[in-house]
């Protein structure tokens, strides 16, 4: 029997997105795939008064099984009820890729899906995303679609090479499919090796300078379809900090280069209403665990490498709620 996201007292995108518009700021969208990683992102997001978006992406629910995670969504709501201030949960799809996979999701309690049909032709991406969205909207359920290709690697999504999103396509896009977002690709990527050395600039201080996003696009769509929400992914700024402290305790992370923070801020401060970071908060575990096993060879018990490594993670997520997305006080 299917399962309505109402009875696990989630959230729905549609009034978020609408109020983040307005308001100028974008409502995080953080991945997790265990209970550290959503006790961070639930505490951080209580802290700084911010609505959230749990996303999963289907590794993460082959990983942690789709019956688990759904169980740890309810569990979210009455967890931030019991920190002390109620904040809207959304549970999302991330890069849902078959109409299979997204009305699993729907029938399980998702209050939110993303239909990834970028890597096919203009014609059957319309056509897949509008067959979900149907299902979608017949149950509540809010869609995300995607027009443009992000390079990179993040779990199951892979491209070697990105397509910008063509503005002089969006119009037809969002009114034959019916969809409630839209990603775009403007220069953002997945993973935490964004950019090569070569793509990029050095400043004054010899640190390199990855190219700038396409704002022009951006302005362009927002002119196509004004007032409608827009979705980043790819948006991790992959904090040197963390990747100094992996490599300095054993990593070997070569050319680690992420997205500006002062451009992720212009962008929440225009039609983008959610961001997709998930590479920054696997930076920031990996480092805190590192560092523990490091200093403390002999340690063994999970809770005291995994401990602070969640304290990590709030902190980072904290400091992207406050300074990078706008989306601190606005729940």
């Amino acid at each position: 029997m299917a399962i309505n996201y109402k009875d696990l007292g989630l959230a729905s995108t549609k009034d978020l997105f609408a109020k983040a518009v307005e308001g100028g700021y974008a409502i995080p969208a953080y991945n997790f795939n265990n209970l550290e990683q959503m006790q961070a992102i639930l505490l951080a997001c209580v802290e700084t008064k911010s609505p959230v978006i749990l996303q999963v992406s289907s590794g993460a629910r082959k990983y942690a099984n789709a019956t688990l995670l759904r169980n740890m969504a309810r569990g979210a709501v009455e967890y931030v009820k019991e920190l002390g201030y109620e904040i809207p949960v959304v549970l999302h799809l991330d890069h849902g890729d078959t109409f299979e996979l997204c009305k699993d999701c729907i029938d399980n309690g998702f209050s939110s899906v993303m239909i990834d049909g970028s890597h096919h032709s203009y014609e059957e991406n319309v056509a897949l995303t509008k067959k979900v969205v149907e299902y979608a909207h017949a149950h509540g359920v809010t869609v995300e679609g995607e027009l443009g290709v992000l390079a990179g690697v993040e779990d199951d999504v892979v491209a070697e090479t990105s397509s910008y999103t063509k503005p002089e396509e969006v119009e037809d896009f969002v009114k034959r499919t019916g969809v409630d977002s839209l990603a775009i690709s403007i220069g953002t990527s997945h993973g935490a090796n964004k950019f090569t050395p070569a793509q990029c600039t050095r400043n004054e201080e010899g640190v390199l300078v990855p190219p700038p996003l396409r704002f022009d696009i951006l302005e362009e769509i927002e002119k196509r379809i004004p007032g409608f929400p827009i979705v980043l992914h790819g948006s991790s700024s992959v904090p040197q900090e963390h990747v100094e402290t992996i490599n300095k305790f054993g990593g070997a992370l070569k050319d680690a280069i992420g997205i500006p923070e002062e451009q992720l801020r212009k962008a929440a401060k225009s039609a983008v209403c959610k961001i997709n970071i998930d590479s920054d908060g696997r930076l920031a575990m990996t480092a805190a665990v590192r560092k523990v096993f490091t200093e403390k060879p002999a340690e063994f018990d999970p809770r005291k490498y995994l401990g602070p490594a969640r304290e990590l993670l709030k902190e980072l997520y904290m400091h992207k709620n406050e300074h990078v997305l706008g989306s601190a006080n606005r729940a």
